[in-house]
């Protein structure tokens, strides 16, 4: 059954929104009284009813909610953005797929990417999580110079840190230095890694050096890796 979108649910918002309305009415020809599944992307997925089948505004009553509780742990990559900006969205939607909680983008010494439009994302970011059945929908942050964004996890005392970088020593992998069930935050640098200087400012703040691998990995499949080691690792 596809899944519609509508976050504020709760408050309230027995409709869907102008697209997701065009989409259920339109496209797959629902009509009053036919069923749907709507997600709020804070872990409730609702069965609905159609009450009035308009393109522009569809709207529902509730039959039955159903709570999906949280994971005992999160996954959060702070990631510099790629150039070409379909690398991004292509983290972002697959790392939604895989199960990531937490995305949030830096500014670093060698980013060549300095604007983003994190609406396109969210609604990538939302697409996903449909397809995907997730009932949570990322958090995301905005792009945050790198020395803030390690400033501002000092005071993250339960989480435990990491950054991926190519350096000279060996580092150990990940999925061997991650313990299950707890919070995580990884940092990804850009195509032409992480500056001596932020390497030595992460590792100062708290941060643990780690490798992801024998290859060399694209920012965005380096963001992925790490996702995906750390759910691999809850099981």
């Amino acid at each position: 059954m596809f899944i519609f979108y509508q976050p504020s649910v709760s408050e309230g918002a027995h409709y869907l929104d102008r697209d997701e309305s065009k989409h259920c009415i339109k496209v797959l020809r629902k009509q009053e009284g036919d069923q749907i599944q709507v997600v709020d992307g804070k872990g409730h997925f609702y069965e609905a009813s159609i009450s009035k089948a308009n393109d522009k505004k569809c709207e529902f009553d509730i039959i039955k909610q159903t709570t999906i509780p949280r994971d005992n742990f999160n996954i959060h990559i702070a990631l510099s953005p790629t150039k070409n900006i379909d690398r991004t969205e292509w983290f972002v939607e697959k790392a939604v797929e895989v199960g990531i909680h937490q995305i949030s983008f830096i500014l670093c010494d060698h980013s060549e990417r300095k604007v983003l439009k994190m609406d396109r994302l969210e609604r990538k970011a939302i697409s996903a999580m449909k397809q995907s059945q997730h009932a949570y929908l990322p958090v995301f942050s905005t792009l945050t110079k790198f020395k803030d964004f390690v400033q501002g996890q000092k005071r993250e005392t339960n989480t435990h840190k990491f950054i991926a970088y190519l350096g000279e020593e060996a580092c150990p992998q990940l999925i061997h230095t991650a313990k299950a069930h707890q919070n995580y935050v990884v940092l990804i640098g850009p195509e032409g890694d992480f500056s001596p200087q932020e390497v030595e400012n992460a590792l100062e703040a708290g941060f643990s050096p780690v490798s992801l691998g024998n290859s060399r990995l694209r920012t965005e499949t380096a963001g992925l890796a790490a996702c995906h080691s750390l759910q691999i690792l809850q099981f």
